[in-house]
């Protein structure tokens, strides 16, 4: 299982599952972070956290933590 916080820069990768449950989950998809949607990672922190990200056209950071729940491929 590969997860958003595993992407390289540069990638762009498709969101298959999220995982999480309740608030949280119902968060990541406010931000956008649907299934089938294509995420391109723009940056990630020098400690790694925040990763910014373009999702539907305008740009996204988000948590290590967020990112771990957002599987890809």
């Amino acid at each position: 299982m590969k997860t958003l916080r595993d992407v390289q820069i540069g990638e762009t990768v498709k969101v298959v599952r999220l995982h999480g449950e309740g608030a949280v989950r119902r968060r990541i998809m406010d931000m956008g972070l649907t299934r089938k949607t294509e995420v391109f990672v723009r940056k990630v922190a020098p400690l790694g956290d925040p990763i910014e990200l373009t999702v539907r056209g305008y740009e996204l950071s988000i948590r290590k933590a967020d990112a771990e729940m957002v599987e890809v491929e």
